[in-house]
């Protein structure tokens, strides 16, 4: 089955719901480097990529994008040290844990969202006991963490604004000296996209699955990008305005079946001219941000 097949089943299933752009040469789980600059495929899958980076350019929805909170980073950081054993790392990824000791029941209306930039944004606060429900679906008989209490604190994290200190509860687990941290504030609502999703289908045109790292510099950007079972692996071209980033994934080599008609994933490292800066990272695709990769089991904040 052709991979445009498969984009045909994304669409009808609703799935596009990341961010834009077209295609340009790429690797797979070892992260091979891919230049930047200008756009590399059919001359649609570049036009689509400019159509989405100035749709975004100077909109409203990329005002709000930059005054608001959204998340770039996980919900949780484990304490120093983990895991001890394999029983709590299996333990984190089945969400399984118990808790012994008294969780706080007193929450303040709201807390402050810092960027070290400069800037603050009051969010609402959830509770101590809904902070841990998120953590603990597991409830099954295998091994678990423990939690003896928790306190309300802060931590640092990555965000469209760049580096924030953000509202967390900080859990105490049994048999490790620093605290689990979970993220105390929910992401701002995302701003209605100024630029609807790619409709067509292409081998030049899928979405991306998010976006997994952002390099000390900001000159590498590691995307998740999806292939089929009769390609050579997945291809991100980009394309660079000074108001932003717009991702455009791919396929290289697509062939005729026989082919199962699974969708697979690779990250993908892509290099640009120059740091992201307070740039947009958007996919041409569904002409959105692209959301963060949560590693699998990992928890994170969901704003896509």
């Amino acid at each position: 089955m052709r991979i445009t097949l498969l984009l045909r089943l994304l669409v009808a299933g609703g799935l596009f719901t990341g961010a834009a752009a077209c295609g340009q040469e790429s690797a797979g789980d070892g992260g091979a480097d891919v230049g930047g600059g200008s756009a590399h495929g059919p001359e649609g899958s570049t036009q689509r990529a400019r159509d989405v980076s100035e749709a975004w350019a100077g909109s409203k929805a990329a005002r709000i994008w930059r005054e608001r909170y959204f998340p770039m980073d996980a919900a949780v950081q484990l304490p120093k040290g983990a895991f001890r054993s394999r029983a709590d790392e299996r333990a984190y990824a089945t969400q399984n844990f118990e808790l012994d000791g008294e969780l706080p029941s007193g929450t303040p209306a709201e807390g402050q969202v810092r960027w070290r930039g400069g800037g603050t944004l009051a969010l609402p606060v959830s509770s101590a006991r809904a902070a841990y429900e998120k953590l603990a679906r597991g409830r099954n008989s295998g091994p678990s963490l423990v939690v003896t209490g928790a306190r309300l604190g802060t931590m640092a994290q990555s965000t469209s604004r760049g580096p924030a200190t953000v509202p967390a509860w900080l859990f105490t687990v049994k048999g490790y000296d620093t605290p689990l941290k979970r993220v105390a504030v929910a992401p701002s609502k995302l701003p209605r996209p100024p630029v609807g999703p790619f409709r067509e289908t292409s081998d030049f045109l899928l979405p991306l699955s998010g976006i997994g790292s952002v390099s000390r510099e900001e000159r590498t950007v590691t995307v998740r990008a999806q292939h089929g079972s009769c390609d050579k692996g997945p291809q991100v071209a980009v394309l660079e305005t000074a108001d932003n980033v717009v991702f455009s994934a791919g396929v290289r080599d697509p062939s005729d079946g026989p082919c199962t008609a699974d969708m697979r994933s690779k990250k993908v490292r892509v290099r640009l001219d120059r740091p992201v800066g307070d740039r947009m990272l958007l996919d041409a695709v569904t002409g959105r941000p692209v959301p963060y990769d949560a590693p699998v089991g990992s928890p994170a904040p969901s704003w896509s």
